[in-house]
C-alpha cells in the first residue's frame, strides 16, 4: 500500500480558490468553546453559575466581561434545540427559529422548542414537564417548578432523562449537508450522462476532487481490483466531512464535526465496512499470523485484535480533536478583543484570528482528506491478497 505525497499541494491550490468565499465570514464564528483555555480568566464565573445549577428555569448570567466570554463560548460549543442567529442580551431578545422536540417518555412527546423560551422556561407536554440544563444542553424531566436535583459528587443532574430524538442544530445541518450533496452530485452525474462524460453545471467544481480521491486515495491504497466497491463511501465521507467543516467556519455557529458523537458515528461506519468486507487473509493475519512461531502467534493475536478497535478510535479522536481545538483557539482569541478594550490589543487579536481563520480552512480540507485516506488504508488492508512467499513458512 502507498500513501500519496501529493495531497498538500492539491489542498493548497484549493484553498487559494475557495479562500475569498469563506475566510471573511469566520471572525464572527460562535460555534465552539473551551473551558480549559479560559480557566484562569474565568474563575470569577463559577460562583455565578453554581446557584443556577439547581433549577432549569433559573440561570444566573455572568456580569464581568471575562465570564461573559466564557459563557458565550461554552454555550456555543454545545448542540442546541433551537437555531439562534444572534441575541440582544440587553433587551433579552433572540433572533432565530425553533426546532422540533421529539422525546420518548412513555410514548412520543412532540412539541416546539419555543416552549423552553431559550432554556429559561419549563416545557409541558401531555402532563409531563421538561427543562433544558444550561450546563450540558440536555433535556431532563422535572416538575412544574423546573427543579433539578444534582449529585453531590459529580454535580450532574439526577433527574430522569427521556430518550431524545429531537432535530437539534447539528442534526439540521447534517440534513442540509445531505440534501446539498444529493443535488450537487446528482447534477454532476446527469451532466456526465448527457454530455458524453463532460461535467457541466455547479457539480463540475467538485469533479477534480472526485478524480483525485479515485486516483490518489482509493486506487493506490485499495488496489485496482477492489477500489470500486468502496468509492461511494469514500466520496460520501470526504464531502460530508468537508462541507460540515466549512459550515463550522461560518457565522452560523455550527460545530458538527467538533461533536464527539458525530465523529464516533463516522468512525463506526468505517469500522463496520472494514470488518464486514474483509477477506480470509485479513482475519488470518489477526488470529494466526503467518511467518512467526506458534507461541508468538498466541501473544500477537490479542494485540492485533485490539488494533481493530484502536483504528476507528483514532479516526474518531483525530477528527474531533483537530476541529474542536481549532475552534477553541479561534474563539478564545476573538474573545480577547472584548477583554483588551484597546485598539492595539483588539487589532492584534483581529489579525491573529484572521490568520487562524485561513489556517482553519486548510484544516477543514486536511481533516476530510485524512479521514478518507485512513479509511482507504483500512479497506486496503482488509482486502490484501495472500502473498505466495508466506505459504512457504
Amino acid at each position: 500500500m502507498v500513501i500519496s505525497k501529493k495531497p498538500l499541494h492539491f489542498i493548497a491550490a484549493l484553498l487559494v480558490a475557495f479562500m475569498p468565499l469563506v475566510s471573511s465570514a469566520n471572525p464572527s464564528n460562535d460555534s465552539t468553546a473551551v473551558e480549559a483555555h479560559a480557566v484562569e480568566a474565568t474563575h470569577e464565573s463559577t460562583e455565578a453559575h453554581a446557584d443556577a445549577s439547581h433549577s432549569g428555569s433559573a440561570h444566573a448570567e455572568p456580569t464581568d466581561i471575562k465570564s461573559q466570554v466564557k459563557a458565550f463560548t461554552k454555550h456555543h460549543v454545545l448542540d442546541a434545540h433551537d437555531f439562534t442567529f444572534f441575541s440582544d442580551n440587553k433587551e433579552g431578545k433572540h433572533y432565530g427559529f425553533p426546532l422540533p422536540i421529539i422525546l420518548w417518555d412513555n410514548g412520543f412527546q412532540i412539541f416546539s422548542s419555543s416552549k423552553f423560551h431559550h432554556g429559561e422556561a419549563v416545557a409541558e407536554s401531555n402532563g409531563n414537564y421538561y427543562v433544558i440544563n444550561h450546563h450540558d444542553g440536555k433535556i431532563y424531566k422535572t416538575d412544574a417548578t423546573g427543579t433539578l436535583t444534582e449529585d453531590e459528587k459529580s454535580g450532574h443532574p439526577t433527574n430522569a432523562r427521556p430518550i431524545d430524538f429531537s432535530i437539534t442544530k447539528s442534526v439540521l445541518f447534517i440534513m442540509i449537508t445531505a440534501i446539498l450533496m444529493f443535488f450537487l452530485f446528482s447534477s454532476l452525474a446527469r451532466s456526465y450522462a448527457k454530455n458524453g462524460g463532460i461535467a457541466k453545471g455547479a457539480g463540475r467544481i467538485f469533479e477534480p476532487l472526485v478524480v483525485y480521491i479515485r486516483d490518489e486515495i482509493a486506487i493506490p491504497n485499495i488496489g485496482e481490483k477492489h477500489y470500486k466497491k468502496y468509492m461511494s463511501y469514500l466520496l460520501t465521507i470526504f464531502f460530508f466531512i468537508l462541507f460540515l467543516n466549512i459550515f463550522g467556519l461560518t457565522p452560523l455557529g455550527v460545530n458538527v464535526t467538533g461533536n464527539l458523537t458525530i465523529t464516533f458515528s463516522l468512525a463506526i461506519l468505517t469500522f463496520l465496512i472494514t470488518n464486514f468486507t474483509a477477506n480470509k487473509n485479513y482475519w488470518g493475519h489477526i488470529f494466526w499470523m503467518p511467518g512467526v512461531p506458534k507461541l508468538m502467534r498466541i501473544v500477537l493475536a490479542p494485540i492485533e485484535l485490539l488494533g481493530i478497535i484502536i483504528k476507528p478510535f483514532s479516526l474518531m479522536i483525530r477528527l474531533y480533536a483537530n476541529i474542536f481545538a481549532g475552534h477553541i483557539v479561534l474563539m478564545s482569541i476573538i474573545g480577547l478583543m472584548f477583554i483588551f478594550k484597546s485598539w492595539i490589543g483588539s487589532s492584534l487579536s483581529f489579525g491573529l484570528s484572521f490568520v487562524l481563520s485561513i489556517l482553519e480552512i486548510l484544516v477543514a480540507f486536511l481533516q476530510a482528506y485524512i479521514f478518507t485516506m485512513l479509511s482507504a488504508l483500512y479497506f486496503g488492508s482488509a482486502n490484501e491478497e495472500h502473498h505466495h512467499e508466506e505459504a512457504h513458512h
